[in-house]
């Protein structure tokens, strides 16, 4: 279930970056992204890079290791009440 789930993400992260005009015109700008990404395509750019997050994460739960990587992320605050 978890390919299927990964390779959906995956396509619709694609769609994301590849059409992030068609995502402001149906989302309109977004002021964190304007705010942060600059003037003009602030908006555009945070879609794109929204995209390639989903798509990344879709692309770790197909091929299962994204357990691995969340626990590789974690590790410094999963650690970190444990004693030396």
């Amino acid at each position: 279930m978890s390919i299927i789930i990964g390779i959906v993400l995956a396509v619709v992260g694609v769609f994301m970056a590849i059409k992030s005009e068609a995502m402001l015109n149906m989302f309109g700008r977004v002021e964190f992204f304007e705010k942060y990404l600059g003037i003009e395509g602030g908006t555009r750019l945070g879609y794109k890079l929204l995209g390639i997050a989903v798509f990344l994460i879709g692309i770790m739960l197909a091929t299962n290791v994204f357990g691995d990587f969340m626990m590789w992320l974690l590790s410094p605050l999963i650690n970190a009440g444990r004693g030396q």
